[in-house]
Parts: structure tokens; C-alpha cells; sequence
């Protein structure tokens, strides 16, 4: 049985949302440095648009990167007064709120394999029946 997934598009790359205040200086120089590293991992991207595996590390390396940025330098130049925190916690709700990296849910992965060709599937007397994952109960 082979799963072809859903068909592929080739969408323009997704621009980030806009932002809730107009651009300071600080942002538009980083997104000066910011825009030809985008591009070129927007590329490798779309240089593999139909190999998940390829795809798969990207986005782990990616969200590697989120977090390893997250826990180091992002943690360490937090401000240890309330106020200052404050300023910035209020600055990060005008402008967007905490950037975040969402995974795909295993739901979303076992309902792509639920949608599989009619022609491809096993037979209802052959099909194995799947053992509860337990997905939904509480831990």
C-alpha cells in the first residue's frame, strides 16, 4: 500500500504575519540580515517539496534552532527587574506575542492514512483491526 498524499502545490512561500506596530529600526535591520537567510531555507525547502524525509529535517533543525535561541541568549538577556519585564512582556503583545514553531499533530499524520484510495486499501475481511491508542484519555 502506498500513501501519494495530498497533491502538491507551489504556493508562493508564506509571508509572516504582519506586524501590530510599524517597523523600528532595530527590526528592519534585522530584517535586512534576516531576508537572504529566509530565502535560502525557503529554497532548500522548495528544492525538496516532494521529499518528506528532507522536509522532516528541516523543520527539526529549525525548531532546534528556535530553542536552542529561546534557552540561550533570549533566557539570558531577559530583564531581572519587574518593570523592565513588564515593558516587554507588553511589547511582545503589541507587536505579535511569542514566536512559536506548531507540530503537526500525530492526529493530523493517522487522519492523512485514514484517506487512503479505495483501490489501495485491503479488503474489510483483511484489514487489521488497530488497537486503541489512547490518545484522548488523561495520563
Amino acid at each position: 500500500m502506498t500513501f501519494s498524499g495530498p497533491p502538491a502545490t507551489t504556493s508562493p512561500p508564506q509571508e509572516l504575519p504582519p506586524e501590530r506596530e510599524p517597523k523600528g529600526p532595530l527590526q528592519e535591520q534585522l530584517d535586512t540580515q534576516l531576508s537572504p537567510l529566509l530565502a535560502a531555507i525557503e529554497g532548500l525547502a522548495s528544492e525538496r517539496a516532494e521529499d518528506a524525509e528532507s522536509l522532516l529535517i528541516l523543520l527539526r533543525r529549525l525548531e532546534g534552532l528556535h530553542r536552542s535561541i529561546q534557552d540561550g541568549p533570549f533566557r539570558a538577556s531577559l530583564p531581572t527587574d519587574r518593570h523592565r519585564l513588564f515593558e516587554l512582556l507588553q511589547n511582545m503583545e503589541r507587536s505579535g506575542g511569542w514566536p512559536y514553531i506548531p507540530r503537526l499533530q500525530l492526529r493530523t499524520f493517522m487522519d492523512l492514512l485514514q484517506k487512503v484510495p479505495a483501490d489501495e486499501a485491503p479488503p474489510e475481511s483483511q484489514a487489521p483491526e488497530a488497537p486503541p491508542l489512547g490518545l484522548d484519555q488523561a495520563t
